[in-house]
């Protein structure tokens, strides 16, 4: 296929990902600033905001994190919490159904894993782009593809 992506390549919800950043900076200078305006507030209570408004920035940093980045030798994928590596030969096939949060790769083991880097949230077209430049690549690379 001619039109495959140069590799390495990183597919993430960049619009999702800017608005999460966007919101969790506005979201803790805000609430910070109210702690720090509001005279009424004892030293402790104006710690407690800025805590809180550091913790819903970090939840928020967490949401945007999610990736998937393919190389020569295979794909990495980065969800919330965690990160897996795998080789090309074990996606077997890429799916993004109508309805599907994120793609999910079908392995070679027999289990599903979701690469909630992309994700059709915001930019519904740009994920299907991007979950067919993914299958492309897993076909051209490994022994996975479309069954």
């Amino acid at each position: 296929m001619s039109d495959l992506p140069a590799l390495p390549v990183t597919f993430r919800p960049n619009r999702t990902r800017a608005v999460l950043l966007t919101v969790g900076v506005v979201m803790f200078v805000v609430i910070s600033g109210v702690a720090l305006i509001l005279e009424t507030l004892s030293p402790g209570e104006r710690i407690s905001f800025i805590f809180t408004g550091a913790l819903l920035f970090g939840v928020l940093v967490l949401l945007s994190r999610p990736k998937v980045v393919a190389d020569d030798a295979g794909v990495t994928v980065v969800n919330l919490t965690s990160r897996r590596r795998l080789a090309w030969a074990e996606i077997v096939q890429v799916n993004l159904r109508p309805g599907d949060p994120w793609v999910f790769l079908n392995l070679t083991d027999g289990t599903s894993l979701a690469a909630m880097g992309i994700q059709p949230g915001i930019a519904k077209q740009r994920a299907i782009s991007d979950a067919r430049a993914l299958r492309a690549l897993a076909e051209a690379h490994g022994s996975g593809g479309e069954h």
